[in-house]
């Protein structure tokens, strides 16, 4: 199954995986207003489509995103949803939205960053619950050098994962770093001489677990890393006794005691 949107996202589905394809490469994948558009139109695509598992994220041709379109500098209308202090996705504008979109699905989404990934591109990417970088890959925190500040999510994307001195520094100078530098930075998670190859297998790996159980991890993972200590606690216990006697998890212990490949109910 494939499915276009403004002729610059695809998706193709196959074997409980949906590829999210950035797909302006003649733009390096450029942000524009209709580069925006169709990247959440296809977050909203796949998260309506039934037996997805996992998403992978990646660009066409020799960048995985370049940033934001330097055409639309200047331009007063290139949001359409108005100012950008105007929440018109749940808690975020627009050109967040982009990013932690991938962030709200149910479930896990892997970037296969290559080429370049600056600016809106490495906010995207780190919208993404995985990231695989190949080892030359160009990233930048890029907004300073045109006057401006990471808005795209970034800041909530990046806690937990970049050290805070080292985003500021990075943010501060928009000193290009390699796929390697952000493995040990918190940008990346992993390097791959083939970023797409190992994203692919990696997403494989996971849609053959319990789809229940992996769309609770990412919930877990997405709600606790501000909560309290007791609430914690209590949010596993809670994702616990939901998973517990369920099907898929009366079929994992079966296939696994079997040896044999589980047969899951998508959700």
């Amino acid at each position: 199954m494939i499915a276009n949107f403004q002729d610059r996202v695809t998706v193709t589905v196959a074997n409980h995986v949906a590829h999210v394809l950035l797909d302006r490469a003649d733009k390096m994948n450029a942000l524009d207003d209709a580069m925006f558009g169709a990247i959440i139109e296809a977050g909203d695509y796949v998260r309506g489509l039934s037996g997805v598992r996992v998403v992978v994220l990646s660009g066409a041709g020799r960048a995985f995103c370049a940033g934001l379109d330097l055409t639309s500098f200047g331009r007063s209308d290139r949001w359409q949803d108005g100012s950008l202090a105007d929440r018109t996705h749940g808690i975020a504008n627009r050109p967040q939205y982009v990013a932690t979109v991938w962030r709200d699905l149910p479930v896990p989404v892997i970037a296969a960053v290559h080429g370049v990934c600056f600016g809106g591109g490495l906010q995207i990417a780190s919208g993404a619950d995985i990231r695989i970088a190949h080892p030359d890959t160009r990233l930048a925190v890029m907004e300073v050098k045109w006057g401006l500040v990471p808005d795209m999510g970034g800041y909530l994307l990046w806690r937990g994962n970049v050290r805070d001195d080292v985003l500021r520094e990075m943010t501060y100078t928009h000193r290009e770093f390699t796929g390697v530098e952000a493995v040990t930075m918190g940008f990346a998670t992993h390097t791959a001489a083939d970023p797409l190859a190992h994203a692919l297998d990696l997403a494989r790996t996971i849609a053959d677990k319990s789809p229940d159980a992996v769309r609770s991890a990412k919930d877990l993972s997405n709600r606790t890393a501000q909560m309290a200590d007791a609430d914690v606690l209590l949010a596993e216990s809670v994702a616990q006794i939901a998973l517990m006697h369920s099907p898929n998890q009366i079929e994992s212990v079966h296939a696994g005691m079997a040896r044999r490949t589980p047969e899951f109910v998508d959700p």
